[in-house]
């Protein structure tokens, strides 16, 4: 069998049944792909399903079951399913929140700025000049609410520690690549394990920001030029690596990747992955890699 199907249900609340891989196996079988009994990864939370057929044959076959069932998927190859580089977002995809918007709430200025965020990740706005803009709109903030923030709204997304320390451990590199701050990459860097961590630098006058952020601006090119950067040093196949994040500036390195992942998405980085996640967790991204629950880092 050359490729592989797996399901994945929110952990929270696994759903997934040997019923409901029936129904997929049945469906598979409909479009004349022909396929081996369901493995299982973890119990009623994800399980792979190997098989030979026409991508788009399955999907288009698959699709409207999915709509009806409460299910991750991915379809792919088997060859280089597990990657050896990963390169995320950080904001709303590493952790439950956008920084800057919680730095604007300090600020009295939350819905502003949210408001300039929520178009940014849509792709209705260039990401550079929205940065600006926000940043401005900060001046004159302390610098002690950086700290504030991070201690008191950032929250690690479900499977995040999880995920890096895994494929660490199976010997992959972890570059967290984010258009927000260094201040809040290089701390959850710590937390979750990313090996490799860049962000945007805010500048700083005395004890307050200055309203600027310093040159170069980390962008969806930065994060692009950061998957190949990594990929050439380590000598790999595109195949071989993975991006996930889940707004427009992510769009470039999840098309790019061997296997781009929108997580939780705007629409545009939906329709450009691979793959959606929008009832899983992070630890997802180890399910599609074929790693057995049993695999996972626990801290």
């Amino acid at each position: 069998m050359k490729n592989i199907l797996t399901l994945i249900s929110n952990p929270e609340a696994p759903c997934l049944t040997e019923a409901l891989l029936a129904k997929y196996k049945d469906a598979l079988s409909d479009v004349g792909a022909i396929h081996e009994d369901a493995v299982w990864l973890s119990e009623g939370e994800a399980a792979d399903i190997s098989f030979d057929g026409d991508f788009g044959t399955v999907r288009e076959a698959l699709a409207p079951l999915l709509d009806q069932d409460p299910l991750d998927f991915a379809l792919q190859p088997l060859k280089h399913r597990r990657k050896k580089l990963l390169v995320a977002d950080m904001d709303s995809t590493i952790i439950q929140v956008e920084c800057i918007d919680e730095l604007a709430d300090f600020a009295g200025l939350k819905e502003k700025v949210s408001a300039i965020t929520e178009a940014a990740m849509q792709g209705e706005l260039d990401f550079e000049q929205a940065l600006r803009e926000r940043v401005a709109l900060l001046k004159g903030l302390e610098t002690s609410v950086l700290e504030t923030v991070f201690k008191e709204r950032v929250k690690l997304t479900p499977g995040a520690v999880e995920m890096v320390q895994t494929m660490n451990r199976s010997g992959a590199n972890t570059v967290l690549v984010s258009g927000g701050f260094t201040f809040f990459t290089d701390r959850v860097a710590q937390l979750t394990g990313f090996q490799v961590n860049r962000g945007n630098i805010l500048g700083v006058d005395g004890n307050a920001l200055s309203g600027k952020v310093e040159d170069p601006i980390v962008d969806s090119n930065t994060k692009l030029d950061s998957l190949h950067e990594f990929q050439e040093i380590a000598g790999l196949e595109m195949s071989q690596t993975i991006a996930v994040g889940d707004g427009a500036n992510d769009i470039p390195m999840i098309d790019a990747a061997g296997l781009g992942v929108a997580y939780h998405p705007k629409p545009a980085a939906a329709k450009a992955a691979d793959v959606v996640i929008r009832h899983g967790d992070l630890t997802a991204l180890l399910y599609i890699q074929g790693f057995q629950k049993s695999e996972f880092f626990t801290a």
